[in-house]
Order: C-alpha cells, then sequence, then structure tokens
C-alpha cells in the first residue's frame, strides 16, 4: 500500500483534498466577480469595450518595461494582471452573455482562474472548455504579447475562433487562425492579431520554418508568451516524443528497394531470420545472411561498401514481417499512410525514416518516394516548454499529474461539474486472459447466481447504447469480430472508416447503437443519448445536395471597431465540417431542420434515459470476473469478498440512516433503495480453512 496515498487520505478527511483546497482558496475572488455582475450588466455594448480599452492601457503601462527574454517577466506579467482579473472576468462573462447567449458558470469562471495561474483544468466532457479559455485568453491579451490557444485539428481551430469570435470583437480584440495553405504574409497576420487559433502541428511547424529563414523580418510568429493547450493530454503526453521534422528529398535513387523488395519473400522464418515482436525487430540468421549474399550477388554483404545495402536489407524484412496493411498503415491513393496505434487516425504527410517508409511502399508496389533528409525537428515537448506561461484543459488529467508536474512543471487542479455527476463510475473488473475478457465484454460478467449481466449483449437487447473503448485497431477489430459472431449489430471506427469517423460517433447515443472505437480524444464531436440532431442536419443537407462548399475564410477577424467598417454578412450562415472540407447552409434554412431533428432526438432521449433506470445488478453485487464454472474460489478472491461485504455494511448503515421511513416501519431494515441498487439479500458464507488450497483461478 502506497503510505503517501494513506497520508493523503487522512488528511483530505480533515482538511479536504488537495483540489478542494485551491478551490476554496479561488472563492472570494469568483464572489467578487459575481458581486461585479449587475454594474457589468448596465454598461452598453460601447461601455463594454471602453471600460476593457481601460484595463488594457493600465496592464500595458506597467509592462512597458519588461523585458520577454528575463527571467523576472513571468513574474512581471502576473503582477501587472493580479489586478485586472475581476474586472476582466466580469467583463467576459457580460459579454458572453450578451453576444454568444452563454453565461459563464462559476465552475467556468474557476476554471479559467486555473488556467490563468498557469495550471492544467480537469473538466468532465460537456463543461463548456471552449467557453472556459475565453478568460484567460483575454485576461492575458491585456498585456499585447499574443496568446495562442492551440487545438487537435483544423475544424477545431477554425470553428472555436468563429464561435467565439462575437465576444472577442465586442471587446475590442482581433482573432487570428492559423490552418494549412496560409502564406507566410497570412500567418504574420493571424500571429500578430490579440489571440490565435491553431493546431499543435501548425504552431510547431511555423516555429520551425522561422529558424530556417535568413532574415528576422520574413518570421511569422512573434514570440511564445502564453499557450492555452486543449486536450492537453493527448497533446503534451501522448504525442510528447513526437518529432515534429521538416526535410528535404536526397539524391539516392529508389532502385535499390525494388530490388530488395524481390528477395525477401524468399527467406523462411526461423530458418534466415527471427522476429522481436515486442521490440520490432527482425535478424537474419547465419542462413539468412548468406542466401541474401547469394541473392544480391554480393561476395561479403558486411563490407563497409555493403553497410547500405545490408541496412535496407533489415528494413525490407521488418516491412515484410512486422508492418501490416490495415494496422500499422492503409493504402489509399497509390500512397502509404501511417496509422497512428493510439487513436487510429491516417497521419498523411507523415513517414517512417531510415528507409522504412520506402520499404514499405516496395512491399506495396505503390511509387517509391525518395528518403528524404531531416533539415529541422522539435519534439512536441520541447516546443511547448519555450512559453513563459502553459496551461491546458482535458477531462482526464489526474492520472497523469504525475508526468505533467514532472515533465512541465504544470499542476492538476480537478473542477467540479457545474450539476451534480449522475454517471455511474464502476471500478475495474480484471481478468486472467484478453479472450475471457472479451467474452465477457460481449456476453456479460458472471453474476453471483451464474447468470451474465452487464455485457454489451445484454445492454442491447435492453436497447441501451453503448461504446466500446479500445486502445488500439487490433483489439477494436477483434471485438467487432466477437459482436459479428454474436449476432449484435455495430459500428467500428478505425483508420478504415476514417472519412465517416464524425457521423458515427454523433449516432453512437442512438436507442440500440453499438459503437467500438479506438481512443476518442480530440474528435470533436458531441455524443448525445438519443442522437445528435445537429449532425443529422447536416446529413440532410448534404443528402439533399442544398450545403454549399465555403470559400476560404480570412485568417484573421477583425475587431468590432464600433464605427460600422465591420459590416456584418447581408445572409447569415452556418458552418460544418464533411469528410475534410467545410460547407455552408443559410442560417434561415437550418434553423427549421434543426429544429425538426431535435424534437425527434429529444424523444428518443428520454426512451433511452427511462431504459438506463432499468433495475439490474449493481456495482456492488458483480462477481470479480471469475471464469464461468470455475470450480473452487482462490485466496485472492476471497480477499475480494472481504472488502465487498465492508462495503455492504457501510451501505446498508448509510440508507438506515438516510431513507424515509413511514412510521411503524422497522428502522433496522431499509425499506427504500436507491434506482441503481437492490434491497441487500443474506450473502452465501465463505468456507474457511486453515490450509491454504491451490488456487483454480485467478481474477
Amino acid at each position: 500500500m502506497d503510505v503517501a496515498k494513506v497520508v493523503d487520505g487522512v488528511v483530505a478527511r480533515f482538511i479536504g483534498t488537495k483540489h478542494e483546497r485551491d478551490i476554496k482558496k479561488l472563492m472570494p475572488v469568483i464572489a467578487a466577480i459575481n458581486a461585479r455582475e449587475t454594474e457589468v450588466q448596465a454598461l452598453s455594448d460601447e461601455g463594454l469595450k471602453t471600460r476593457f480599452a481601460e484595463l488594457r492601457a493600465q496592464v500595458q503601462e506597467q509592462l512597458k518595461d519588461a523585458d520577454p527574454a528575463e527571467t523576472a517577466y513571468k513574474e512581471q506579467l502576473q503582477k501587472a494582471l493580479e489586478p485586472a482579473i475581476v474586472p476582466a472576468f466580469a467583463l467576459v462573462r457580460e459579454a458572453g452573455r450578451r453576444f454568444l447567449n452563454m453565461r459563464h458558470f462559476d465552475v467556468q469562471l474557476i476554471g479559467g482562474m486555473v488556467l490563468h495561474e498557469g495550471k492544467i483544468s480537469e473538466m468532465k466532457t460537456g463543461e463548456g472548455k471552449t467557453l472556459v479559455a475565453t478568460l484567460p485568453a483575454v485576461l492575458n491579451a491585456l498585456a499585447g504579447r499574443g496568446v495562442h490557444v492551440v487545438t487537435v485539428n483544423d475544424y477545431l481551430a477554425r470553428r472555436d475562433a468563429e464561435w467565439m469570435s462575437p465576444l472577442y470583437k465586442a471587446l475590442g480584440l482581433s482573432v487570428g487562425v492559423i490552418v494549412h495553405d496560409l502564406d507566410d504574409e497570412q500567418r504574420r497576420a493571424a500571429y500578430g492579431a490579440d489571440l490565435t487559433y491553431g493546431t499543435n502541428n501548425e504552431f510547431g511547424f511555423d516555429y520551425l520554418r522561422d529558424n530556417m529563414k535568413y532574415d528576422l523580418a520574413q518570421c511569422v510568429q512573434r514570440g511564445h508568451q502564453f499557450a492555452i493547450v486543449d486536450e492537453v493530454d493527448s497533446i503534451l503526453i501522448d504525442e510528447a516524443r513526437t518529432p515534429l521534422i521538416i526535410s528535404g528529398p536526397s539524391e539516392e535513387s529508389t532502385d535499390k528497394y525494388a530490388k530488395i523488395d524481390k528477395i525477401i519473400p524468399k527467406l523462411i522464418q526461423d530458418i534466415d531470420y527471427t522476429l522481436d515482436e515486442k521490440h520490432r525487430t527482425a535478424t537474419l540468421t547465419e542462413e539468412g545472411f548468406a542466401k541474401c549474399e547469394r541473392l544480391l550477388s554480393l561476395t561479403n554483404m558486411s563490407d563497409p561498401a555493403n553497410i547500405d545495402i545490408m541496412h535496407h536489407v533489415y528494413q525490407a524484412l521488418r516491412a515484410h514481417t512486422l508492418y501490416k496493411n490495415d494496422v500499422d498503415y492503409v493504402v489509399k491513393d497509390g500512397e502509404v499512410i501511417i496509422v497512428d496505434e493510439f487513436t487510429g487516425r491516417q497521419m498523411p504527410g507523415r513517414r517512417w525514416s531510415d528507409g522504412l517508409h520506402q520499404a514499405v511502399e516496395a512491399k506495396e508496389g505503390v511509387k517509391i518516394e525518395r528518403e528524404n533528409q531531416t533539415l529541422a525537428t522539435i519534439t512536441f515537448q520541447n516546443y511547448f516548454r519555450m512559453y513563459k506561461k502553459l496551461s491546458g484543459m482535458t477531462g482526464t488529467a489526474e492520472t497523469e499529474a504525475a508526468e505533467f508536474g514532472k515533465i512541465y512543471n504544470l499542476d492538476v487542479t480537478v473542477i467540479p461539474t457545474n450539476r451534480h455527476l449522475i454517471r455511474i463510475e464502476a471500478s475495474d473488473v480484471v481478468y486472467r486472459t484478453e479472450k475471457e475478457k472479451f467474452e465477457a465484454v460481449v456476453n456479460g460478467i458472471l453474476q453471483e447466481d451464474n447468470s451474465l449481466d452487464n455485457g454489451i449483449r445484454q445492454y442491447n437487447e435492453r436497447g441501451q447504447p453503448v461504446l466500446v473503448g479500445t486502445i488500439s485497431i487490433e483489439k477494436s477489430e477483434a471485438i467487432a469480430e466477437l459482436l459479428k459472431k454474436s449476432g449484435i449489430p455495430h459500428q467500428v471506427l478505425n483508420a478504415k472508416q476514417h472519412e465517416r469517423e464524425s457521423r458515427v460517433v454523433a449516432q453512437a447515443g442512438r436507442k440500440g447503437a453499438v459503437t467500438v472505437a479506438t481512443n476518442m480524444a480530440g474528435r470533436g464531436t458531441d455524443i448525445l443519448l438519443g442522437g445528435n440532431p445537429e449532425q443529422m442536419t447536416r446529413d440532410h443537407f448534404l443528402k439533399n445536395k442544398l450545403a454549399m462548399p465555403y470559400a476560404a475564410a480570412p485568417a484573421v477577424i477583425p475587431a468590432d471597431s464600433g464605427n460600422g467598417d465591420n459590416p456584418q454578412p447581408t445572409i447569415p450562415m452556418v458552418l460544418f465540417q464533411h469528410e475534410g472540407k467545410i460547407f455552408q447552409v443559410p442560417a434561415d434554412q437550418w434553423k427549421p431542420i434543426i429544429e425538426q431533428f431535435t424534437q425527434q432526438c429529444k424523444a428518443e432521449h428520454d426512451e433511452v434515459v427511462a431504459l438506463d433506470r432499468t433495475p439490474r445488478s449493481p456495482p456492488h453485487r458483480q462477481s470479480i470476473a471469475r471464469p464461468r464454472g470455475t470450480p473452487g474460489r482462490s485466496r485472492l478472491l476471497a480477499i475480494f469478498s472481504f472488502a465487498r461485504r465492508r462495503f455492504d455494511a457501510h451501505f446498508r448503515r448509510r440508507t438506515r440512516e438516510s431513507a424515509d421511513v413511514p412510521p411503524g416501519h422497522d428502522r433496522r431494515r431499509p425499506h427504500r433503495i436507491a434506482n441503481d441498487f437492490q434491497p441487500h439479500r443474506k450473502r452465501p458464507k465463505i468456507r474457511r480453512s486453515t490450509k491454504l488450497r491451490r488456487p483454480q483461478a485467478f481474477a
């Protein structure tokens, strides 16, 4: 048992957890912001802008002599912004209420404070992280040194910037958007705006390109002051060591790859070569080495003159034996595209190095591109550590808190939900083998009465939607195969269905839907019970060919000058993305269709929620993952049983204290249990023995 966790648990019982203490410190500031709400609401639109301009002048006056290159700059910035926190947050909240019809809740103000302090804000899905980011972004924009809001793809960068732009424009701020296919002049203008939205890739590559320029005047970025990273765990942890590389073609011929590729199928595993799948290496035996020399007409492949050929033989061997089509890569439009092993997303433009990509291209019979030489490179980890102040937000950060603290010196604060969370977060269930685990996922977990429950089959029969998350495409395909054998209709989301991923995810909450998918981080699509009316509306306009292609938007959304220089478009349009392209629909045509689908989804939502309240085996009644028909019970299982009995006793005591007991009813027996629990029934006795029997199965 971890002593530190025990100590933390004891301390938390008396003075609260670390997160509760952090939030408690912020409550006086939140109260001060709320106290200003009436005063700020009385201001006119022009008054909001004037008040914000006054704040900006005050902050920039204090920072006029500050040098960002100095180590004390961060402290100087915090000191200058400290008096502006309450009035700036109050102005942003009012601008959001007035121009976006979205008023920041108190918990969102707390999230904004945490981000401003240079920490990571963990907020549950659906708590409004996009709106939260406006608070620290506007506050730090007062310094006039630039603020970067980092998202995971071009669509989200453009969507968030345009979605929040009415708030920013109302306060006199300009917004830049960094997306693909912008020239240097457009990028320089976007970075020169008060706030800049873009993807982690674009920010990183712009930095590399700036370092390859000969004249500072040609650089597009103007420094790295403050960054807010969305899906921070995905970018700073999962992809931390991913290198961004700018490369140029070498002069070497590609004929050698095709020549070497022809000899690999003639090699026999365990005779000519051996494999180490864990480390993804292939090694030639002495027989294989001699065979390669004979097939390539070489006297000695180990000769220094032939070292390059030997290297490409090993790479070709790896390409044939360890890299699989539709698993590690896909072939699309005559190109080999790498597939991310964690998210299942295709990564066009990325290539394996050291001739491996060319070996795979030769194996698949597509055009072999010349091997590139690296001109400039940096990892996401090293790039984001250059910012004077860094913060981030995600739904899952606490589990990586130690890594954030060690690598980036970032603290994590868990923000409470605005309303009470009713989702049941059950504990993990551990299995002896992967086969048994997958069988239980599909067919159900063995209960104490030898029945099966809480599997995909049972949920699907009741009509409840199920989302199955896996760590790789291989796992998702394995579960999909079991579902197919069981006759359960389902959708699989991985690299081979990349184009329709948003549609599949959007409808994962419909009645009876079963969706198997890899890591969902950063897909940017809401999963709503009963279906997503917005996605259904998009499909309607695309199917009927009523959606028009969206013209290229400007790289900078200018601030509202207030004198009519920025006229609004005569016809308001609704934008959405489909298969990498952005489409637009007139708002007056969009509104009646989405209202129709909203009513349809609301009815289905109520039906799905009612299904979720159907009585079933509660979490504390489920068995500990014992394969069906396993004789006996190991000592480990007995320990788990004891832990469950303690939980039962605590539950019965709590129920007796809190239940509404009618007059004359025996208080010693609870008469009413919450929906997700069944009345306590007597547990079977566990036979005890002084002898320790040999375990027959492990949990």
